[in-house]
């Protein structure tokens, strides 16, 4: 794992209950912070507040952040893979990528993608919902595709995609972190990493892959300084914030960029 990379600051823009006006204002702002990464979220209703709110769908959001931004990488926490077929997925991946170029030699974008748990956004858009189990089973055999699909486009994506997979499940999920994943995200206590790491080792060697590059990113919600310094002790190098509208707290994204720049010191 890299745990000698800087620490990077990530915040999630929930798509929910504001305009999207507001949106591209935060989007705009955060960049101008400093802030590393952003991320939406792939659903179709709201998480919390009222079920029936303002809402907007996540991948064309993350084309006009594309286009809108300069320097901030950017995704989604996470992309749902039940939605889309896994070459469609590759292919609005790779064309996101190419609209994130901006005078670099690359793109910026993170192909951050998980097996999906929110039953309404299945039964409201008819995806079949199936088991936890089928969900992740089509996730492993969809990313091999996705990863081919990369290899096959023309033209190839801007660098390697970096893959974003979330999750903790031992059996399953961790042995496609092991297969795919560039940078892993979990909401696990610091206590529980070193257990975590090493299952994901052991999956890596089943998969004959190298984890050195692996970025660990954990959660910073509900969290204070304590918990993010032995987060970071033990291994986490990308810290994400959730942040909701309307009425944006900059001062929490402050907080924590202080916070990030007194470890990068």
């Amino acid at each position: 794992m890299l745990f000698d990379t800087p620490v990077r600051l990530g915040v999630q823009i929930q798509p929910q209950h504001v305009q999207y006006s507001d949106i591209r204002d935060a989007v705009l702002r955060l960049e101008e912070m400093g802030v590393d990464v952003l991320f939406n979220w792939d659903h179709f209703y709201p998480l919390y507040g009222d079920p029936e709110g303002e809402h907007f769908e996540s991948w064309t959001m993350l084309s006009a952040w594309a286009e809108q931004t300069e320097r901030v990488e950017f995704g989604a926490l996470v992309n749902c893979n039940s939605y889309r077929n896994p070459d469609l997925q590759a292919d609005m991946a790779r064309t996101v990528d190419h609209i994130s170029k901006k005078g670099g030699d690359t793109g910026r974008f993170i192909f951050g993608t998980g097996s999906g748990w929110f039953q309404r956004d299945y039964d409201e858009y008819g995806y079949d919902f199936g088991t936890a189990g089928t969900r992740l089973n089509a996730l492993a055999t969809d990313l091999d595709r996705v990863v081919a699909r990369w290899g096959k486009l023309n033209p190839a994506p801007t660098r390697k995609i970096p893959v974003m997979i979330g999750g903790k499940g031992e059996q399953k999920t961790l042995r496609i972190v092991a297969r795919h994943a560039d940078i892993w995200h979990s909401f696990v206590t610091p206590d529980e990493l070193p257990h975590k790491f090493g299952v994901i080792e052991k999956w890596a060697e089943a998969e004959q892959r190298d984890l050195s590059g692996l970025v660990v990113s954990n959660e910073l919600k509900d969290r204070d300084e304590d918990v993010a310094d032995a987060l970071f002790d033990a291994g986490t190098r990308l810290f994400t914030l959730g942040f909701s509208g309307p009425e944006w707290d900059y001062s929490l994204v402050e907080r924590w960029l202080r916070w990030r720049d007194g470890k990068n010191a």
